[in-house]
């Protein structure tokens, strides 16, 4: 086994699993306090596809972690809140640790569709990419339910943006369901412990990055569902949050980090 970079740098344990077309595959999802929907997202992820489901708790005061556990996820705690960035994170650091070949990052919130994690891993499987990144608006019948109007203007504009930064036309860049191979993970040019990814900076960052590395990318159309605004749609803060997202490319696309 390759010895993993630092950060990362820990000993990767082998474990047998059920292999997803020779691939060992994780499924990531981290989840602040979605006790009404985390239930629902273990429950569609495809346990004879995946070899773990991680739920990573980030500072949950909820019954969220209790309910992951008991439906079988693997529950990994960060003890605090730390941000969504700082919680995938670890989730990769996980899935190196176990000697994961892929890992998928998913929604805690039930917003993505499990059932079509085949759907990100099969371009890996097939040669053909190193990181898949989901896109909702490659799906014809793409359906965004009660999607607030400025997240869908956010979600056009940053693509556009990011698009400049990398110097390849994306039509997806914050969606977060998307899968990796332990190659670019593992990869010492790529810091991922750096303090300022800990919020939602660390996923446009990846991306990004896994771009101008010269890793192989590409899109598949997913699902997205926004649930009605009673049930709580997001937990990002317009002006923040919008930032978190944007300064990765200001930040990678300058070359200042």
């Amino acid at each position: 086994m390759t010895a993993l970079p630092a950060p990362f740098a820990e000993v990767a344990i082998e474990t047998d699993g059920c292999m997803y077309r020779g691939l060992k595959l994780i499924a990531i999802a981290p989840v602040f306090n979605e006790a009404g929907k985390i239930g629902e997202v273990v429950r569609r992820t495809p346990r004879g596809l995946v070899d773990e489901l991680l739920v990573v708790d980030d500072g949950c005061t909820d019954d969220s972690p209790r309910i992951a556990r008991e439906l079988g996820a693997t529950v990994l705690p960060m003890g605090r809140v730390a941000g969504v960035g700082a919680a995938i994170r670890e989730g990769y650091r996980h899935a190196l640790r176990h000697g994961c070949d892929v890992a998928v990052v998913m929604a805690g919130n039930n917003k993505d569709s499990p059932e079509e994690i085949p759907l990100l891993v099969d371009p890996i499987a097939d040669g053909r990419a190193d990181f898949v990144q989901g896109s909702r608006y490659l799906k014809p019948s793409a359906h965004f339910g009660s999607m607030p109007i400025y997240r869908r203007v956010a979600t056009r504009v940053h693509p556009l943006l990011f698009s400049l930064a990398a110097r390849k036309w994306v039509t997806e860049s914050t969606n977060g369901f998307r899968a990796v191979h332990r190659s670019v993970l593992a990869d010492p040019r790529l810091d991922l412990n750096q303090p300022w990814l800990d919020a939602y900076e660390l996923e446009p960052y990846l991306y990004l990055k896994a771009i101008q590395l010269g890793y192989r990318t590409t899109e598949v159309p997913v699902t997205k569902v926004y649930p009605p605004r009673a049930l709580g749609q997001t937990k990002m803060r317009p002006v923040t949050g919008w930032w978190s997202i944007l300064r990765p490319l200001f930040y990678v696309g300058l070359g200042l980090r």
